[in-house]
């Protein structure tokens, strides 16, 4: 069998088994959310994204089943799913947050003096440099980019088994990341430290969102969610770390996006303690899940789910 047929085969069971994952969370999350107190307000923006994914979906098959275009198709597919998967797993966290158990902000601070760290002290010196907010407040935002940089910088260089593995482990995290929230909440590094959120001409805007909502999340009193108003409310580990990580392990496959991949990364993990109020154990945290959540797919045989496929004609029907 040529090898190049393999690896198509192995991208397209990943990508089926990643949307069987991803169907089964949506289903958990549908069941689970009323009894966690909320139930969703659907606002343009959610009926905007949910159309968005089906004609994504809907692009990938016809550029496979019609033209046979699997690079375009993988790009277009990978999108909706990382779409979805965002979705699905912001309302987890929310879900998870109205667990209620008892704040761990002092535990987490404490860990970091076990380690030597001192966030206050990294505020001071990172907010006096004008020039270093500037990167700061472009390095965290940059975290937007790799849902869908990666689809396409993998799907156009026919990287789909690396992309199908990013998909999947990006799953992972998200999975991880909200399931350990439940046993660890926090309030982040500003509510311990009573340290001003605006700085020069930038606030940590990534921390505001989650000081807006998990209060109310906790004190029962917000139940209607609308995908405008969703955002970030987990502190412990550091989503943002572990997206950066990620981002970087999938583009390492293509040797030309290394350089840029590599100083996304570092200037995101420099960022995220100020513009997203973390503690240092969040990033240290954050960066152990990524790593995991890498290495686990690679250990996942998709053919043992589905078969090999053997041409065209087997892959076709699926995308």
């Amino acid at each position: 069998m040529p090898p190049e047929i393999d690896e198509q085969s192995l991208a397209q069971n990943l990508y089926l088994l990643n949307w069987i994952v991803l169907t089964t969370l949506a289903l958990i999350v549908g069941v689970t959310l009323p009894f966690a107190g909320f139930f969703l307000a659907p606002d343009r923006e959610a009926w905007e994204a949910v159309l968005l994914a089906c004609l994504f979906v809907a692009a990938g098959h016809l550029l496979f089943t019609r033209f046979y275009a699997p690079r375009l198709a993988f790009v277009f597919a990978s999108i909706a799913q990382l779409g979805t998967l965002s979705l699905l797993s912001a309302l987890l966290t929310y879900i998870a947050a109205a667990s209620n158990f008892p704040l761990q902000d002092a535990a987490l601070d404490y860990c970091d003096r076990v380690i030597g760290l001192d966030w206050a002290a990294y505020y001071r010196f990172v907010t006096a440099r004008s020039y270093l907010l500037d990167y700061a407040y472009l390095a965290y935002g940059a975290i937007a980019f790799p849902p869908l940089g990666v689809p396409i910088i993998l799907g156009l260089t026919r990287n789909h088994v690396r992309l199908q593995r990013y998909v999947m482990a990006f799953l992972i995290t998200l999975f991880i990341v909200s399931s350990v929230s439940i046993f660890i909440p926090a309030l982040g590094t500003y509510y311990l430290y009573d340290l001003p959120t605006s700085f020069g001409p930038y606030k940590a805007d990534g921390y505001l969102i989650q000081i807006g909502r998990l209060p109310a999340i906790r004190s029962g009193s917000l139940h209607a969610l609308s995908i405008s108003q969703i955002g970030g409310i987990v502190s412990f580990p550091s989503f943002h770390t572990a997206a950066a990580i990620l981002a970087l392990w999938a583009w390492w496959g293509v040797w030309w996006m290394r350089p840029f991949a590599l100083l996304m990364c570092v200037a995101t993990l420099m960022a995220t303690p100020l513009m997203g109020g973390h503690y240092f154990i969040d990033i240290i945290a954050g960066a152990i899940v990524a790593v995991l959540a890498i290495v686990l797919p690679t250990a996942i045989r998709a053919d043992r789910f589905f078969g090999r496929a053997t041409g065209k004609a087997d892959l076709a029907p699926s995308l």
